[in-house]
């Protein structure tokens, strides 16, 4: 008789670190939100309920991104003065933030729990752990893990983040730790370091829904994410530590990302969870889920 899979249990990951952002209040479609010392009006469809502030609090906003039709198109419209970049922190990191060319400003302060969680992992480790930040972006999770004492792999296929990434290690004075700044490909990077032997005790994974490498690959998170997965069990050390998988934008549970993991982590001693990344209003106190995630973790 074939044994039944186990059904996941759903955990929503609330960051309660925060100084330097919070979600101010959203209703009507959209968000109100303070990085830093500026707020800005972003598109958030699952509001769907009246806005609790005062419309003088939304009229304030220093900027409001306005969307079309395409799915990261659209534009700034500033009402206030917003410097180039500015600078955040959080929890001893310190980083870059920009409006961008789509809606986002260079840090998914959602993803704090997963920082906090990798630093965790690390420290409790005991030895030497080198970890693979798949899909980086500005480099807060490769950060992260390199604060914690890890020898961190950062991959990304804009040379444009990776840059941010590398002033974000800078300004964090993380200079000296050990990090590896590689564009490329995810896939074709894993499947070149599967064949030199590289192994690695932790991987992260944030892969978009669609996207391009830097010599035109094209990345479709249903048709390749099968093949980075199994890719990335097989760069795995036989003393794995952890992996976690982010996800945005896709027609997709965070019980399907437990149950890919969880297949692929089957012959390792460790735990599986899944659930939904969060952030928390500061007006009325709503949950808003920003994003799935699933986690695998050792466990002696």
């Amino acid at each position: 008789m074939l044994e039944q899979p186990q059904s996941p249990e759903i955990t929503l990951l609330i960051s309660p670190s925060w100084e330097d952002y919070a979600l101010l209040d959203s209703g009507n479609g959209l968000k109100l939100e303070r990085y830093g010392t500026y707020t800005f009006i972003r598109p958030e469809p699952q509001a769907i309920w009246n806005p609790t502030l005062d419309d003088r609090e939304w009229k304030a906003a220093h900027a409001t991104f306005i969307p079309t039709r395409e799915e990261s198109g659209g534009h700034w419209q500033f009402h206030r003065p917003v410097e180039s970049t500015w600078t955040m922190s959080y929890n001893g990191l310190k980083f870059i933030a920009q409006t961008t060319p789509g809606r986002h400003l260079g840090v998914f302060p959602e993803q704090a729990p997963h920082w906090d969680w990798i630093k965790e992992q690390v420290r409790a480790a005991g030895r030497t752990v080198r970890v693979l930040n798949l899909f980086g972006y500005t480099g807060l999770a490769s950060l992260a893990a390199a604060q914690a004492g890890a020898v961190v792999t950062h991959v990304d296929a804009s040379k444009k983040a990776v840059q941010w990434a590398r002033q974000n290690q800078s300004l964090s004075g993380l200079d000296s730790s050990s990090i590896r700044w590689i564009v490329d490909d995810a896939l074709k990077y894993v499947q070149r370091e599967i064949r030199r032997g590289s192994r690695y005790e932790g991987i992260l994974l944030d892969p978009p829904k669609f996207g391009r490498g830097p010599k035109g690959e094209v990345w479709e998170f249903f048709e390749l994410f099968p093949r980075l997965l199994q890719a990335c069990r097989d760069v795995l050390s036989p003393q794995p530590l952890f992996v976690v998988i982010t996800a945005y934008a896709i027609r997709a549970s965070a019980s399907s990302l437990y149950y890919s993991l969880q297949e692929i982590m089957s012959g390792s001693k460790g735990v599986t969870t899944c659930g939904e990344l969060a952030i928390k209003e500061k007006s009325a106190q709503r949950l808003i889920s920003m994003a799935i995630y699933a986690r695998w973790s050792f466990h002696g």
